[in-house]
């Protein structure tokens, strides 16, 4: 059946994104027509959107257009960011029963049952997603798919390397006829092997990770506070002076002095501004740098992008608050 491209996300994303998008649905856990999910998701998105633009517009006075599209922005990266880790969370879950399945497999045909009902006899429901797959798998082939061409189809929802290798292996073995049985279980002791060598990696480099989170989750935020306190500071200090110097004072030190007392440009809400911008984009990359020292993956480092940036932006204000409650009530300010 020829698939339909959903119209309203069309207009809102160019083609590649938008199979970008699709991909990332059949990776997840939704199970959902992925271009009956992309329309919800867009309507929800346009309309939450030009909400927040109308409430920001009405209330700060802020360009509706502009609060707008970068709400739409934000929305579209947050929702690319959920379906990223829905499917790693998936393929890791599949990855780490993988093994077992394998075994299972190999014991049935062991048993003498052929290929494809030793597979359909290891869904088992524990497995989770990896159950659903062979089921898939036995359907197709009850209503006389191809069993190798059901197999290959079963990548398509699960994003993960050994899943892949694990089916390259098995249809190469029955196309070359070999022992598939031995086959199956050294693949599931060599993946336990790697999955003990990955954690032993993850862990003599975890020092590394901790050091970025605590450079973006700590340190950052409390210079970025401390420079914001100093730059308020200096110019209420500025100001104090320049209103009570003497008008013609003022003339006579701008003409003969080489320094001249002026308005700072820069203003303290910029500063914060820029303070919390730098913040976000620190955690962002920061959170992609752990998550490829980690997992060995930068998407894996999606999931630690909420947390690092609450624990940030909540330190940023407390220091502020900090500074200027002590330091700031000791000087008068």
């Amino acid at each position: 059946m020829k698939q339909t491209r959903p119209p309203m996300v069309e207009k809102l994303m160019a083609r590649k994104w938008l199979d970008s998008y699709r991909k990332l649905v059949l990776y997840s856990s939704i199970d959902i027509d992925p271009d009956q999910f992309l329309n919800l998701i867009a309507l929800i998105g346009v309309t939450l959107s030009v909400v927040i633009g109308a409430v920001l517009n009405a209330y700060l006075d802020y360009n509706i257009i502009a609060t707008s599209t970068t709400a739409l922005l934000v929305y579209a990266f947050a929702v690319y960011i959920l379906l990223q880790l829905s499917a790693e969370s998936k393929a890791k879950f599949v990855e780490t029963i993988l093994p077992d399945a394998l075994q299972l497999m190999s014991s049935n045909i062991r048993a003498g049952l052929t290929t494809d009902k030793a597979l359909l006899l290891a869904a088992r429901p524990e497995f989770g997603p990896l159950k659903d797959e062979i089921s898939r798998v036995g359907r197709e082939t009850m209503a006389g798919r191809n069993f190798t061409d059901a197999l290959n189809k079963s990548t398509a929802r699960i994003r993960s390397k050994d899943m892949e290798r694990t089916v390259a292996l098995i249809v190469q073995s029955l196309k070359s006829g070999g022992q598939l049985a031995d086959l199956l279980d050294q693949t599931a002791d060599d993946m336990r092997d790697q999955q003990i060598i990955q954690k032993e990696i993850s862990a003599s480099v975890l020092m590394y990770a901790v050091f970025i989170a605590i450079a973006i989750a700590i340190g950052a935020p409390t210079l970025f506070a401390l420079s914001s306190f100093l730059l308020e500071l200096l110019v209420k200090n500025v100001e104090l002076i320049s209103s009570q110097m003497p008008t013609s004072f003022r003339s006579m030190a701008s003409s003969a002095m080489p320094i001249s007392i002026a308005t700072i440009s820069i203003k303290p809400d910029f500063v914060m501004t820029y303070s919390m911008i730098s913040i976000a984009i620190s955690t962002l990359f920061g959170s992609l740098v752990m998550g490829l020292i980690l997992k060995g993956e930068e998407t894996a480092g999606f999931k630690y992008i909420p947390v690092i940036l609450i624990i940030a932006l909540s330190l940023f204000y407390l220091a502020h608050y900090i500074l200027q409650t002590l330091l700031g009530g000791m000087i008068g300010f």
